[in-house]
């Protein structure tokens, strides 16, 4: 399951976003957006592959569940830290890019 590879990403995402806060680093905080996409897509994928497990197996459906709070606890975690990142473009750019797309914000911080 990715489950492990999630929260390792995650995990990363979290460092790095804290790290970008430290430094005032816009291209490390471009990262950290960057990589908030990957693990929304991961996430989605993962859901999809659970539920067809739960309808293959629904003797599994509790264990299941479980493992997709976790998932999207771990996703969640990683939208906090887009929201750092997003704090720190703020910051140092004066821009605000909440609700803006990556490529977007790209465009605009590299102006």
């Amino acid at each position: 399951m990715e489950t492990r590879h999630i929260g390792n990403q995650v995990r990363v995402m979290i460092h790095d976003a804290l790290d970008a806060f430290a430094r005032l680093d816009v291209d490390q905080a471009l990262r950290v957006l960057l990589a908030d996409a990957d693990i929304d897509r991961e996430y989605q994928s993962a859901t999809r592959t659970l539920m067809t497990y739960m309808i293959e197996d629904p003797r599994h459906i509790s264990r299941v569940i479980n493992v997709m709070w976790v998932l999207r606890s771990l996703e969640r975690i990683g939208d906090h830290a887009r929201n750092i990142s997003e704090q720190v473009i703020y910051m140092v750019k004066g821009l605000d890019v909440r609700h803006t797309s990556v490529d977007e914000i790209e465009q605009k911080v590299q102006r």
